[in-house]
């Protein structure tokens, strides 16, 4: 029998099992009235063929197969990413104990003996499925939690950096009188951001889909606004910072906020790995029709071309030394790309001409 589905509700997804074509057909036809998309297959290797890209809430498979048997064929199905975790249900007519206790053994949560009533079959179905589908449910929510506080501990260490600085800055002996008002400005507009940063987190995520779809950022206001929070910063670390904004306004279709964070993280980062090079230049330029672009270059040591693909992955940090004692997640990068590529933008890495690292922002006009 070729492989066919029972196309329902997606109430879950059930593989089927059994080398007898009249139980694959009865059960599947009992499944798949009750709205569950059923994968049939009358022997090992063909479920194994079946399964192919198919997220699995259950498996119903026979005991006992010719060829490959059940205990065979689950033991294969762990071993394919993504089914290790699928409960697994026994069909068996054997009401042998060492059966029933090898079964549990292999990894079944449960058995059904043949023929079955079913009433029975799909009660068992159900209270699987539902425990699976509520167990990932739980796990998305808690991986949801968990992006959440990384995105909120890396975005609001920018800002309370920026705060630490200042307040060191004041704390030192020699500090210049005529720049204690900047360093207090730095302080004050810093808290304001990160308080702005948690009143976003806060938002409902379809506000937060619609904001990012209805603002615009203007180029060279999101170069000034840098420029003026880091210009301090930089020149404590001996880096020198050049500015080439747009002489005219030029607007990309992403917040402003946003825009801002993604380009202080760059700002961030060369800071902590190329402050020998001795600066940083922030520029637009055109770039395809209806794209601009924001490049941020330094003149540090780069990143050698065996650890460039390593640059966007999440929680990889290039280098042994976190420069940053402790507070670099190696997630910056990784949530930078994903929140320009939400904007319809891209966020790619070069190596700059003569020497250096060059990061390169591209986002669309703003209609």
């Amino acid at each position: 029998m070729t492989q066919a589905a029972f196309n329902t509700s997606n109430t879950g997804t059930i593989l089927v099992v059994d080398d007898q074509a009249a139980n694959v057909r009865v059960v599947s036809t009992l499944l798949g009235r009750k709205g569950y998309t059923v994968i049939p297959a009358h022997s090992g290797p063909e479920a194994l063929a079946a399964v192919g890209e198919h997220a699995l809430d259950l498996i119903l498979l026979d005991m006992m197969m010719p060829g490959m048997d059940g205990f065979e064929l689950l033991a294969a199905l762990r071993e394919i990413p993504g089914l290790h975790k699928v409960p697994a249900v026994f069909l068996t007519a054997a009401q042998d104990r060492d059966l029933l206790l090898r079964a549990f053994d292999a990894g079944a949560v449960d058995y059904v003996t043949k023929p079955f009533m079913p009433e029975e079959l799909l009660a068992r179905v159900e209270a699987h499925v539902g425990l699976k589908l509520t167990r990932d449910r739980l796990e998305r929510v808690a991986r949801e939690r968990q992006e959440l506080v990384n995105l909120v501990a890396h975005d609001l260490k920018n800002p309370l950096s920026s705060v630490l600085f200042a307040t060191e800055m004041l704390q030192l002996p020699d500090c210049k009188p005529e720049r204690v008002p900047r360093y207090v400005q730095i302080i004050h507009e810093s808290a304001n951001d990160a308080i702005g940063y948690i009143r976003s987190y806060l938002e409902s995520q379809s506000q937060a889909t619609q904001q990012m779809a209805t603002q615009s950022a203007d180029l060279r206001d999101t170069l000034d606004w840098v420029a003026q929070r880091y210009e301090l910063q930089l020149e404590t670390n001996s880096m020198r910072l050049l500015v080439a904004a747009p002489e005219h306004t030029e607007l990309v279709a992403i917040s402003s906020m946003v825009l801002r964070q993604v380009v202080e993280n760059l700002v961030s980062n060369a800071l902590k790995y190329a402050a020998a090079g001795g600066e940083l230049e922030l520029a637009v330029q055109a770039a395809s029709p209806g794209y601009w672009r924001v490049l941020a270059r330094d003149r540090g040591p780069g990143i050698p071309a065996s650890l460039q693909r390593e640059l966007f992955k999440p929680f990889r940090r290039l280098t042994e030394v976190d420069p940053a004692a402790g507070l670099s997640s190696g997630l910056g990068l990784s949530l930078a790309k994903q929140i320009i590529a939400n904007a319809g933008g891209n966020l790619w890495y070069e190596d700059r001409e003569g020497g250096g690292a060059c990061f390169v922002i591209e986002l669309p006009e703003s209609n």
